[in-house]
């Protein structure tokens, strides 16, 4: 894992975001997601620099998960590093969405 992801990792383990137990390096279907919440359909992804020259393929990969039902939140490493508590904010806020609190 990045720097990135065992910071995110570390807070979401547990249960500790609204209660939902984020799973790591699941696959779904042809891939892998960083982190998915089986029960509440959601994945968390978190892009690296290698990702801006890849958007088509990640926009690929957004597709296919939405089809295996799931909704995607894509963050890059910054983001997590230098707004964590932002970035659980936005994972946080979708959790509750889907649950209608």
């Amino acid at each position: 894992m990045t720097d990135a992801e065992r910071k995110l990792w570390a807070r979401l383990r547990s249960r500790a975001i609204a209660g939902a137990k984020f799973r790591r390096q699941l696959p779904i279907g042809p891939f892998v997601a960083d982190f998915a919440c089986v029960e509440r359909r959601l994945v968390v992804e978190v892009d690296g620099g290698q990702h801006a020259q890849a958007q088509r393929n990640d926009a690929r990969r957004t597709r296919a998960l939405a089809d295996h039902g799931y909704t995607v939140l894509r963050f890059w490493n910054s983001e997590v590093l230098q707004n964590l508590d932002g970035v659980l904010a936005t994972i946080e806020a979708a959790l509750r969405d889907d649950t209608g609190r």
